[in-house]
């Protein structure tokens, strides 16, 4: 039994040739379905029919995850251990029922802010048999600096990737050129006002936003922006850079 973790960037357009021959070849596609939030599902779809139109894609009701705003760091983690837990059970039978060769279809890349790979690990654990490999793709702060035509860090300096959810510990640690991913529905950018942002929702997909400028300036337009990508694709999926001048 064989599992292909592919990264897709954010859809067809962004598939290379690497991770389409590896599609074209494998017995089905695993994939999460979310319900009522389908488009994440729909854009897999998408792919597949593009590189690989009689590969099945077989959809798994997603576990519910503990989403609490309040949720502390440790509850968080929790929830998404069982979260994992939950999802790696789901594909473990799927995967003893059809065996073959799988393709789990990951958004942006699978080595940054994705838990495939993790999930894939646990299958194993829980006893099935199977190799797995890796490729790459178009990870989501690749899109946004293209978009907004930036370098993510300044002249020999680097550039710190976190979650929304940490991005106040983030800037009281010292960091000044700072990548927030995963956010939530509102991130807190107190404090920021006088720093420059370049943000950016469902970059690559259809209904694509994209806001750059003073954040005390254009916090106003970012939530009005988000708000419209949700409500236009029915999902959001936002990131962003943030730099002290």
């Amino acid at each position: 039994m064989r599992v292909r973790i592919l990264g897709i960037g954010m859809g067809p357009r962004q598939v290379t040739p690497e991770v389409a021959e590896a599609l074209a070849g494998c017995d089905y596609v695993l994939a999460a379905d979310h319900g009522a939030d389908s488009g994440r599902l729909t854009l897999r779809r998408a792919v597949v029919d593009a590189y690989a139109p009689t590969v099945p894609i077989i959809a798994i009701p997603d576990p519910e995850r503990d989403r609490s705003p309040g949720l502390t760091a440790a509850g968080y983690a929790t929830a998404v251990a069982d979260w994992h837990a939950e999802r790696a059970a789901r594909y473990a039978a799927v995967l003893r029922e059809r065996g073959g060769t799988a393709a789990f279809l990951v958004w942006g890349d699978p080595a940054l802010y994705d838990s495939t790979i993790r999930i894939v690990e646990q299958v194993k654990a829980l006893g099935v048999h199977l190799d797995f490999d890796v490729l790459p793709g178009i990870s989501a702060p690749q899109l946004l600096a293209a978009r907004h035509r930036i370098v993510l860090h300044e002249v020999g300096a680097p550039v710190h990737i976190t979650t929304g959810r940490r991005l106040a510990e983030t800037v009281a640690a010292g960091q000044r050129n700072i990548v927030a991913m995963l956010n939530p529905a509102e991130v807190d950018l107190s404090g920021l006002d006088d720093w420059t942002i370049w943000w950016g929702a469902n970059l690559g997909a259809a209904g694509e936003r994209l806001v750059t400028g003073r954040v005390a300036d254009v916090a106003g337009e970012i939530g009005a922006a988000r708000a419209a990508a949700r409500a236009e694709a029915g999902w959001v999926m936002d990131v962003f850079l943030v730099r002290r001048s």
